[in-house]
């Protein structure tokens, strides 16, 4: 069995948690903050866990992750 390649662009933006699971950044923290409250971008500086729908697709791309 041939080694398999990591997906880079995916390997830059997921961690993976000593319990298996998959962390991300929260969208929507790049620009036009003026509008959003405090308390939504304090928020959005927390990662949170990726939905387990996707989580079969994040295995597929970060095999040895």
């Amino acid at each position: 069995m041939p080694k398999l390649k990591t997906n880079r662009a995916a390997a830059k933006r997921f961690k993976k948690t000593g319990s298996g699971k998959f962390m991300r950044a929260r969208a929507n923290k790049s620009h036009i903050l003026t509008k959003k409250p405090s308390k939504r971008t304090r928020r959005l500086r927390q990662s949170t866990v990726v939905d387990p729908i996707n989580v079969s697709a994040l295995r597929r791309m970060l095999p040895y992750l």
